[in-house]
């Protein structure tokens, strides 16, 4: 074999994804951190208004969801052009990427205010609990749309291996709103609603930061029909991979709900932190779909397939650093964020499950990067369809069985050995290499 086809096949080194996952680390851990302080802050509001802040949150992951939709589409897409010497068309995706979350951020705030008591209360179970729910949802889902024209910017800047600017984005509003929640909700004495206005205000400062940032590079800001059409068909198969994740997400909240309110506060605490994981492992799968989708745009097959053995044992190793962390902080975490001993208590049927969750997630959320940076959405879809199928039966039937808490959590694990066996077994099989500038 000569030099050059050794440098051909040679994967991209572990100095080159850490220079992508580092920074995309600080832009996806920044939001659960933020959420994870408002936790703290409204925790100790009481157990009321912290289920309250687990139903709403719960809606409000709809548009972190569609966030991510759109995020990974433009990416996906994206990144071949870039991999093929296109980088005008792959800031033009990033255009037509916005277009859509500005739309899509739109109309999620029209239903939302007109349906946000319903909403709530399918959630909320008690009156003074989705009373609350209610409220705090009418304001913080002011920030959707630009939550969804920020996870658009980040994917097409993900797309041309950006990811440092983002990381810059994300940090300043993250540090306003931090300040702001806990004054908002004590000194000024708003409470609950005052994590709402900070939510809100944060999402609006990175919104606006990309948009300029857009503006800045393209050549062209109109809509483009036909390439929107195409980001549509890619975001279909995101979409209802994505609704099969949160269907199980709203289940496990509503189901929780149901067991108690306090329960319903533990597994909010649990929640987020398995939320500020699984999104802080997910950098890994951030520089995945970079390389991956310029290895496989540029042709080079033997090049992506080297790199998705590299970043199989990255996600394995900082899923375990993930496992030794959660650990050492299981004595105090539950006293951070609550100072119910009845939460803490419940709190305890959670962490054993967590725990055994993040080895396998660190490998499943690495290798699901290698699948859409190829843009093999159908299986990414039918993957978590299957997946989903696996675990809502747990939750569920926790009603039937009074398994409480450890019956939807041992469902996740459930969850992510399926995705695991059958992400494994797609790699293996080697269909997911396609080359080009786009794939069919």
């Amino acid at each position: 074999m000569t030099a050059s086809a050794d440098a051909e096949v040679a994967p991209a080194s572990y100095r080159r994804i850490a220079s992508l996952a580092l920074p995309a680390l600080v832009v996806l851990a920044a939001e659960p951190i933020y959420v994870l302080i408002d936790t703290a802050v409204v925790g100790h509001l009481g157990a009321v208004p912290l289920a309250a802040l687990a139903a709403g949150a719960t809606i409000m992951g709809l548009a972190a969801f569609i966030g991510a939709v759109l995020a990974y589409g433009t990416t996906a897409r994206a990144a071949r052009r870039y991999g093929a010497g296109d980088s005008d068309g792959a800031v033009a995706e990033g255009v037509q990427g916005t277009w859509l979350a500005l739309a899509v951020g739109l109309v999620m705030v029209l239903v939302v205010e007109i349906l946000a008591g319903p909403l709530a209360t399918a959630l909320g179970d008690t009156p003074a609990v989705a009373d609350a729910a209610a409220q705090w949802l009418r304001i913080a889902i002011l920030g959707a749309p630009f939550l969804l024209v920020a996870a658009a910017g980040q994917g097409w800047m993900r797309a041309i291996q950006d990811t440092v600017r983002p990381m810059w984005f994300v940090c300043v509003s993250f540090l306003i709103s931090a300040v702001l929640a806990p004054i908002l909700v004590y000194p000024v004495g708003l409470g609950l609603v005052g994590s709402a206005w900070a939510n809100a205000l944060a999402q609006a400062i990175t919104g606006t930061l990309f948009l300029l940032a857009l503006r800045r590079e393209a050549t062209s800001l109109r809509l483009d029909w036909p390439l929107l059409t195409k980001q549509l068909m890619a975001n279909r198969d995101l979409i209802v991979r994505g609704g099969a994740m949160q269907a199980c997400n709203i289940s496990a909240t509503a189901v929780a709900a149901r067991v108690g309110a306090t329960s319903l506060a533990a597994h909010q605490i649990g929640m987020q932190l398995w939320f500020f994981a699984a999104l802080a492992l997910d950098a890994v799968a951030i520089a995945a779909q970079a390389l991956i989708g310029a290895d496989l745009g540029a042709g080079k097959v033997a090049t992506a397939k080297a790199s998705a053995k590299r970043v199989t044992w990255v996600g394995l190793g900082y899923g375990v650093v993930f496992l030794i962390v959660v650990l050492a902080l299981v004595p105090v975490l539950p006293r951070v964020f609550t100072s119910d001993a009845t939460v803490r208590d419940q709190f305890g049927l959670i962490w054993p499950w967590l725990v055994a969750a993040l080895p396998v997630a660190g490998v499943v959320f690495a290798l699901d990067g290698v699948l859409l940076g190829a843009g093999d959405l159908v299986f990414t879809r039918n993957m978590s369809v299957a997946a989903a199928a696996s675990w809502l039966p747990f939750i569920w039937l926790t009603l039937v069985f009074d398994w409480g808490l450890a019956g939807i959590w041992g469902g996740l694990v459930v969850f992510m050995l399926v995705r695991l066996a059958m992400i494994l077994w797609r790699l293996r099989s080697g269909a997911w290499a396609v080359t080009g500038a786009e794939r069919d």
